[in-house]
């Protein structure tokens, strides 16, 4: 299965994601997290924002922290088994669309549309288990509300700006 995720239609820059390579974003946000749905979408941004300005500032002094190796075995094995979903707002900002409206097309030939807002405010989940979504992938939409948390849209293997 491809894990190509064209974004494309009534944009300024068509871009063309990979979705296998999501697994060594810093973005990325581990699924049970994401499902608490406790405002996770702002605590989740504040995390994203606190996290980039640490990077910032140790990369500013050159203060380089010690790694611990069992701090870096406990990461590796969380990406191996963990399920996860990434942000979309990044990307489809990215894109610069001109129309407020989003249609996430599937690989089985269903197409559900959108409004821009709901499509930046909403989550792609690319991983179950540490694996690629293989049978119902490459990537599945969820509402950054968690309307659908129990059925997100399966099979989306292109975002349309209409």
């Amino acid at each position: 299965m491809e894990t190509i995720l064209p974004i494309k239609g009534k944009v300024n820059y068509a871009i063309t994601l990979d979705a296998s390579v999501w697994i060594f974003d810093d973005r990325k946000i581990e699924l049970d997290e994401f499902l608490k749905f406790d405002d996770s979408n702002k605590k989740n941004e504040n995390d994203y924002i606190r996290t980039q300005a640490e990077r910032w500032e140790r990369e500013r002094t050159g203060i380089k922290p010690p790694v611990n190796k069992s701090i870096k075995r406990f990461e590796k094995e969380r990406v191996l088994t963990g399920s996860f979903v990434i942000p979309l707002q990044p990307f489809l900002s990215n894109a610069e669309p001109a129309s407020d409206r989003v249609q996430l097309e599937s690989s089985d030939g269903q197409q559900q549309v959108i409004s821009l807002e709901e499509a930046m405010n909403g989550f792609l989940r690319f991983s179950k288990d540490g694996k690629p979504l293989r049978e119902d992938g490459p990537t599945h939409f969820y509402f950054g509300d968690g309307s659908n948390a129990s059925e997100p849209v399966k099979n989306v293997s292109a975002i349309t700006v209409i």
